[in-house]
């Protein structure tokens, strides 16, 4: 197993049931439940000096989505071109937390994933195995969808570890 193999599969692992499509939706529901029960102020809330804010961590839920939404479009168009990887730690450096409203990232995420939905519910079945390379790595477009799940879960699940705990 590549190491690009073992980074993706630490996340597929994260997935809860079979159906990858009903976990997507389930874990854009957990998501906007979690994000709803937050005040503004909570959303500033940081676990740690140099760790991402509850809010830097929503956009960057939908920064990836995005991203991973349009290379899984891409690959599934039979495009073959090879897509760049993004830094996640730069993208961050640009989201200006104080500029958008807890409600407004919420509304943006809620939108996003019923885009997302909808988008591998009306794909052509025969297109989920197609691959794509991107960051130098291939990839199908499932697993792309899959990737979406458990990168939300992952980050859902470090929410209620490092900073549930800590927050009143």
């Amino acid at each position: 197993m590549t190491d690009f193999q073992k980074y993706i599969q630490r996340y597929l692992d994260l997935i809860p049931g079979v159906n990858w499509l009903e976990e997507l939706r389930n874990s854009g529901t957990q998501t906007l439940e979690m994000y709803e029960s937050f005040s503004e102020e909570q959303s500033d809330y940081a676990y740690a000096e140099g760790k991402w804010s509850l809010k830097i961590v929503l956009q960057h839920l939908i920064d990836a989505e995005r991203i991973f939404v349009y290379r899984a479009l891409r690959f599934s168009r039979n495009d073959r071109t090879e897509l760049p990887g993004w830094d996640e730690e730069e993208y961050a450096k640009h989201y200006f937390p104080k500029e958008k409203s807890l409600k407004n990232l919420i509304e943006e995420f809620e939108h996003l994933r019923k885009s997302t939905v909808l988008f591998f519910e009306n794909i052509n079945p025969k297109t989920l195995s197609q691959k794509g390379i991107a960051n130098h790595n291939e990839i199908s477009v499932e697993t792309i969808g899959k990737l979406i799940v458990g990168h939300n879960i992952h980050h859902l699940n470090i929410i209620k570890e490092r900073y549930l705990p800590n927050l009143t």
